[in-house]
């Protein structure tokens, strides 16, 4: 059994977590605070982080400011649920297939797979342009959806493939002793078995995909009705000034929707993530 921890190791342990917290939490307490207070105290010097004068004007005037701030907010879930679910049709059995079966070059197509995720899709711009161009996907959701997908589905094969390696193979073979095919023991045995599984990258891929989206749709999607939210942002910014506090409000409300989601899958996160973890 682990040794419990020392009291001064506990302190150690916590201090460490309220520094981290502080680094992640402070830059969202710092763009909420910004978004409550008049647009002319944000320029004040020296800079003041509390003020007394805070409203939630910013979070009224917004939606007037950009008017298709509710169809930006739309595009962004739309587009990241659309390459969620594209990405995990491929990745299921793609990652079933490298989990369970053995074939040529295996190894040196995860090898792949794993460099392909080391690239920014800054690199592959002018390539990936001229592909949708020639496809006539230029200016429509597929031309933020197809990079979307041809990123995130490494990144879910070798998520996916590490937990269904996890799962015990006699299971399987028990189906097939039963006559049942591989595509029926995948559907009835493995997928229900590794849910958990799922779930871990169905939501890292939907924040991944969430977060992904300004740099394919300021480059290859010039309609204003169809920009995601990080390229609608971009409308606070005017010829003579930036709304900041405006913008803030807008990030903020577009943040909601990713957390509320994490929030609500929390406890099947920690189950996937947990999972295996320990060896019986």
């Amino acid at each position: 059994m682990m040794d419990r921890y020392t009291r001064l190791q506990m302190v150690g342990i916590y201090i460490c977590l309220a520094v981290f917290l502080v680094f992640m939490l402070l830059p969202f307490f710092e763009m909420f605070m910004a978004s409550l207070r008049p647009l002319e105290h944000l320029f004040r010097s020296p800079y003041q982080f509390w003020s007394d004068d805070f409203s939630f004007d910013a979070y009224s005037k917004m939606w007037e400011t950009v008017p298709l701030l509710g169809r930006y907010i739309f595009n962004s879930i739309f587009i990241a649920a659309a390459v969620t679910a594209i990405t995990m049709v491929f990745v299921v059995p793609a990652a079933y297939a490298y989990a369970r079966l053995s074939f040529a070059c295996k190894s040196m197509s995860l090898g792949i797979f794993l460099a392909v995720n080391m690239f920014t899709g800054a690199v592959l711009l002018i390539p990936l342009y001229r592909v949708l161009r020639s496809l006539g996907l230029l200016n429509t959701y597929w031309a933020m959806i197809v990079p979307g997908v041809a990123f995130l589905i490494p990144t879910g094969i070798w998520l996916l493939r590490s937990y269904l390696e996890k799962i015990p193979r006699e299971l399987e073979e028990a189906a097939y002793v039963d006559g049942a095919s591989r595509l029926y023991t995948l559907r009835r045995v493995v997928l229900p078995l590794a849910t958990p599984g799922l779930v871990v990258m169905g939501v890292t891929i939907f924040i991944a995909a969430y977060a992904q989206q300004f740099l394919f749709a300021i480059t290859f999607n010039q309609t204003r009705e169809l920009q995601p939210l990080p390229a609608g942002l971009y409308e606070f910014i005017g010829y003579q000034s930036v709304t900041w506090n405006e913008m803030m409000a807008a990030a903020l409300v577009g943040v909601l929707p990713v957390m509320f989601i994490f929030l609500f899958m929390q406890k099947y996160l920690v189950a996937g993530l947990t999972a295996g973890a320990v060896k019986e």
